[in-house]
């Protein structure tokens, strides 16, 4: 056989073309794999006056990471702010690897002034719509982004292919800077001073003055498909949203599928995501309001509505006349969100049985009162307002627990976070004792068996004043198996649960003096903070942490710290 001299040059060029792209691919997925957030300070105008805030690499909100399912990225958080910080990647399971969770004092240390740590965040079963946001202080005000999670490499969605994807980021503004309206909160010993304005993708839209310039807009065009993706990275509210004229097709929750449903409104509490299908099917080409105000069953709170304007290709907004407004619940519509969350439903064979469980942990979530010198606090009867898990306060440790945990340091938490209530009272009476209000006050934790399936069950109070808590695990998802209003009763209430296709969330809207059950595998080894993820009650105390313990084989057991730990 002869060879030709310019067929083999060619070969060879082929051959180096072929190399050249396979390198620069892997150097794409590679260098897509690695992120760096600058956490800065940046000039925003809102509500008529400019100031700074905390952010991102000065986005408001922050940038939004895509991923595939299963996949593995590093996040480099370079502080370059004034305050120390962390940062959560909130309904990441991260197996085996709570040292990237991030809650300060829980599992790390802050990132101080100046320094950096790089977060390795492992995803698994996650799907759809999550989110990160700073985990210290009241800073998630405003450095927080979306997380985007698609489906494997070659697989689709379980729903309708959408046109688009877009991402709807509620937050609250206040005119003054977030860490004076912490400052000022703490020192009174009452509650926090409400939020000037609720903002959709960070602007509050035109019915606040001076914002009608710069509305968040989404152009959509007939007969076309959109996937909202929802973050509800509020401080202390939880939303309705809808939009006048559409209906929205809810196909997924906190990082899961659902099995679809559809409804004018959805509702959505502080750490929830739902993942959303609109058809733009309106034959009227026009524009409407997408609104969002709050589902409150206490007093005071901020009662305005932020919009932002869904406009159908072709259609110029008027000046004299405003988008149709959508008809939303009644701000205290407990009747309307629960039946919205009654609609939850997992669409596929469930995880683990649910027909029995190992331990049964029941908490009851209060809020309460400690003593104020001279009766100066804000609080009722000039008492300091705090919260509590099953009367206990939860004291934020000098070191984070992990590291406690890990290193065998004693003396920076005990293990004795009661399985019952101290006390079994009428938790949703409307006249209880005032000595039931004062909790105690420590570092408590509660150790679990690896593998072991738990059932918690969050029963609220009427202490001070009964409220709906959004309650979020860290490092699992978990079923809801029941809820329901007054007091639970663990003898006729578990005979209702729903066992065949209960909703799968990371996050639990317990009602108003009411209870919510849930159920997850402990197969996570580590150390994973459970709180309400109201800000103001985090700040109370209402928090604990479950210490899952280490399995026997090496792949059940926490991986090995990073090098460079941030150190307190």
């Amino acid at each position: 056989m002869i060879f030709s001299p310019f067929k083999m040059a060619l070969s060879k060029n082929i051959v180096v073309l072929v190399l050249l792209l396979f390198a620069n691919f892997i150097h794409s997925e590679a260098w897509r794999r690695h992120y760096k957030f600058f956490v800065k300070e940046a000039s925003y105008t809102r509500l008529c006056a400019t100031k700074n805030i905390l952010t991102v690499n000065g986005q408001f909100p922050g940038p939004t990471l895509y991923v595939h399912e299963g996949d593995t990225i590093y996040v480099k958080v370079h502080n370059n702010g004034r305050y120390n910080i962390t940062i959560h990647w909130h309904g990441v399971k991260q197996p085996r690897n709570p040292w990237s969770d991030g809650p300060v004092y829980i599992t790390q240390c802050p990132i101080q002034p100046g320094d950096s740590f790089n977060y390795k965040i492992i995803f698994s079963e996650e799907i759809g719509t999550l989110w990160w946001h700073a985990h210290s202080d009241w800073l998630r005000a405003t450095v927080h982004g979306a997380i985007i999670v698609y489906p494997k490499h070659g697989r689709s969605y379980r729903f309708p292919k959408p046109d688009q994807e877009v991402p709807i980021i509620f937050g609250e503004w206040w005119k003054e800077d977030v860490r004076e309206v912490l400052r000022e909160f703490v020192a009174s010993g009452g509650g926090p001073r409400n939020s000037d304005a609720y903002t959709i993708n960070g602007q509050p839209g035109d019915l606040y003055p001076c914002s009608s310039q710069d509305t968040f807009m989404l152009n959509v065009q007939y007969e076309k498909r959109y996937l909202l993706r929802m973050v509800n990275a509020a401080m202390n509210e939880i939303l309705f949203f809808a939009i006048a004229n559409h209906s929205l097709t809810v196909v997924g929750a906190d990082g899961s599928y659902t099995k679809p449903f559809t409804k004018d409104y959805v509702i959505i509490a502080p750490g929830q995501t739902l993942d959303c299908l609109l058809e733009a099917n309106q034959k009227v080409r026009g524009s409407y309001y997408m609104a969002t105000r709050a589902y409150s069953t206490a007093l005071p709170f901020d009662n305005t509505t932020t919009t932002a304007i869904l406009n159908y290709d072709g259609y110029s907004l008027p000046t004299t006349t405003s988008p149709l407004l959508p008809s939303l619940p009644f701000y205290n519509d407990t009747t309307a969100a629960f039946d919205f969350l009654g609609n939850l439903r997992y669409p596929d064979p469930l995880l683990f049985p649910l027909n029995k469980y190992d331990t049964r942990i029941i908490s009851t979530i209060s809020v309460n009162t400690l003593p104020c010198a001279n009766a100066s606090c804000a609080g009722p009867n000039g008492n300091r307002l705090a919260a509590s898990m099953n009367n206990i306060s939860f004291v934020s440790p000098f070191i984070d627990i992990l590291e406690a945990y890990y290193y065998h340091i004693n003396g920076v938490f005990g293990t004795q976070f009661p399985r019952v209530p101290p006390l079994f009272f009428n938790f949703t009476s409307t006249n209880l004792p005032t000595i039931l209000l004062t909790p105690k006050r420590a570092t408590e934790v509660r150790v679990i068996r690896y593998n072991s399936t738990i059932e918690v069950v969050f029963q609220g109070t009427n202490l001070v004043a009964g409220l709906d808590h959004p309650m979020h695990l860290h490092g699992f998802n978990f079923y809801v198996v029941g809820w329901g209003f007054g007091n639970f009763d663990k003898k006729k209430d578990p005979k209702n649960y729903n066992l065949v296709d209960p909703p799968y969330r990371n996050t639990v809207i317990v009602p108003i003096n009411g209870w919510a059950a849930i159920r997850f595998k402990a197969h996570n080894p580590g150390v994973w903070f459970l709180h309400c993820h109201l800000e103001r009650h985090l700040t109370w105390g209402m928090e604990t942490v479950f210490i899952v313990k280490d399995g026997k084989k090496a792949q059940e057991r926490i991986l090995p710290p990073p090098r460079h730990m941030p150190r307190c």
